[in-house]
């Protein structure tokens, strides 16, 4: 008896339940809800962008053939920085009749979040994927390239390494493989491991623009971009990177998908000897690299000879790479 009378209650109850869930609902006006913004305060109902897991929303670029494309790539830029300085390189590709898309990562360019802080480096990764996964939705036949620079080719490689029978090919020019061995000596590696557990938002240094590229006009685009970011790089963001970068190390023996490697000698700030290992111990049987004698780091920004070279590698190679009809 005592138990029909507590399950009674019970029902009593999640109808109570039920009912204030209802009432609490009509009382909800969407059209009082605050409309979310960009860090530049613009609508996002007025820009393309996704919603990624934790609720944050990241702005999108497409740029789509007029015929019907023949395979999707996926852009990632890097640290700083935002999508908008790939549109010479996406167009180029848009000409093969490839669907090219991109968006800002959280933090960066025209996306919320915390500027250049992540709680977990593979948030950028998951993302991507949530990206990857909406474009293959919509074009389900179509092969799907990555193409990363910086920091954005740890997070193309890493993100490849996750689905490796998911990607035709991935491109990566200047890559975060290895870290500066000048920035990341023992001391420096004990001493970020210690800061970022006491002081995580203690500012490092920032990016020297000049080392982005030997073409004056670009550097000077680039200081005045108010997407990027020209402050500095926060202990906490820099432990990501070097644990990105770990992560990698362990990965490069496991690599057998297709992959193109591009590399300034004079990159001072990815090192090329990263891009060499991958090179060397990646077992998969269809790598190439092309080194640029005096090239910098953004080489699709580097001097026009170089850049331009830059496009039709990249174009040729993703080409080369499309299934036969």
């Amino acid at each position: 008896m005592a138990s029909k009378m507590a399950m009674k209650h019970w029902r009593r109850l999640q109808q109570i339940v039920k009912d204030v869930k209802k009432d609490v609902l009509k009382t909800i006006d969407p059209a009082s809800m605050p409309e979310r913004r960009s860090p530049q305060g613009v609508l996002y109902t007025d820009l393309q962008h996704i919603v990624n897991a934790d609720g944050l929303h990241l702005f999108c670029r497409y740029w789509e053939p007029v015929e019907p494309p023949r395979a999707l790539v996926f852009i990632v830029h890097g640290t700083g920085e935002h999508s908008g300085p790939y549109d010479e390189i996406a167009q180029k590709l848009r000409d093969q009749s490839l669907l090219v898309f991109a968006h800002d990562h959280v933090g960066h360019g025209q996306s919320e979040g915390e500027r250049m802080n992540v709680k977990d480096f593979q948030v950028y990764i998951r993302d991507s994927l949530q990206h990857i996964d909406l474009m293959k939705s919509r074009h389900p036949d179509l092969p799907v390239f990555i193409l990363g620079h910086s920091m954005g080719g740890a997070v193309a490689i890493l993100t490849a390494c996750e689905r490796p029978s998911d990607f035709a090919g991935v491109v990566l020019i200047a890559p975060m493989i290895k870290m500066n061995p000048e920035s990341a000596t023992p001391f420096k590696v004990f001493l970020a491991k210690v800061l970022n557990h006491v002081l995580p938002r203690l500012p490092l240094g920032s990016i020297n623009s000049k080392w982005v590229s030997r073409d004056k006009s670009k550097v000077e685009a680039y200081d005045a971009d108010d997407l990027n970011h020209h402050g500095g790089v926060r202990v906490s963001f820099g432990w990501q990177l070097m644990g990105a970068a770990a992560r990698i190390e362990k990965e490069i023996p496991t690599i057998s998908w297709p992959f193109f490697l591009l590399h300034g000698d004079a990159d001072k700030l990815c090192d090329i000897r990263g891009s060499k290992i991958m090179f060397d111990k990646a077992p998969s049987p269809d790598k190439k690299i092309k080194i640029y004698e005096g090239g910098y780091h953004a080489l699709h920004l580097d001097l026009p000879d170089v850049a331009q070279s830059v496009l039709k590698e990249v174009s040729a190679w993703i080409t080369e790479h499309l299934p036969l009809n």
